[in-house]
């Protein structure tokens, strides 16, 4: 209920929040939960999947959700490790572990079969990040202005430098995630190309994030499999 799972016969030793930015994305949504609760449950975690949905059909803002993701997490349990995970990725490898770098940011979507599983730029962190609720806070959290699509997994990257820490990545052999309804046609045609940053993050990082957001709640709502915050 709610997406709520712990192992019914130990005591697991972590605690992960997996937060979804989400828009009408009903069949990617199905894919992702048939895939991830046996893939979390094999590593008995204790974690609960929310998922956060934007309000009305205005430019979508992942990065300010995820931002309203983790503050509504955290009213729910102190969570060791923060999973911040595209919709439309499943990890395809079981040693891929759900939980937190103990001193700095993980990335974890390290090989993606659509970027032919290797990083498409050095600074990547898109796709599946861990941090802990201390990492997050201590770089202001995401940026809430990114409106459309793009952009904003750059300017996390910097803050996490501008914060004083690093990315540390899962290996490339356990780090690969296979993206729903690629189509390795239409990627060679049209190749992937990094967005053009739009953002002084050096100048704004302490400014735009977690101390600066402000959204109302709609509505949330226990389903069988995950949790839905809905915000405006």
């Amino acid at each position: 209920s709610g997406g709520h799972y712990r192992p019914p016969h130990c005591f697991a030793r972590y605690k992960s929040a997996i937060l979804v930015a989400y828009r009408n994305q009903e069949k990617y949504l199905r894919h992702l939960l048939y895939y991830i609760h046996p893939f979390l449950q094999r590593q008995q975690l204790s974690y609960t999947v929310y998922l956060i949905q934007q309000l009305g059909t205005g430019s979508f803002n992942r990065a300010k959700l995820l931002n309203v993701g983790v503050r509504e997490a955290m009213k729910d349990e102190e969570w060791d490790c923060l999973v911040l995970h595209d919709i439309d990725l499943v990890p395809e490898n079981d040693y891929n572990l759900y939980i937190c770098d103990e001193y700095y940011p993980k990335h974890m979507a390290s090989a993606m079969d659509k970027f032919q599983y290797t990083l498409p730029y050095k600074s990547f962190f898109g796709g599946v990040s861990a941090l802990t609720p201390e990492h997050y806070m201590k770089m202001n959290g995401f940026p809430n202005t990114y409106w459309g699509d793009g952009g904003e997994n750059d300017d996390i990257a910097t803050r996490i430098h501008l914060a004083g820490m690093k990315i540390v990545r899962t290996s490339p052999h356990f780090g690969r995630y296979r993206a729903i309804d690629y189509n390795e046609a239409t990627e060679i045609q049209e190749p992937w190309r990094r967005p053009p940053s739009r953002h002084n993050t050096r100048k704004t990082w302490k400014a735009d994030g977690m101390n600066t957001l402000q959204f109302r709640l709609i509505s949330r709502t226990k389903h069988p499999l995950y949790t839905k915050i809905t915000v405006d």
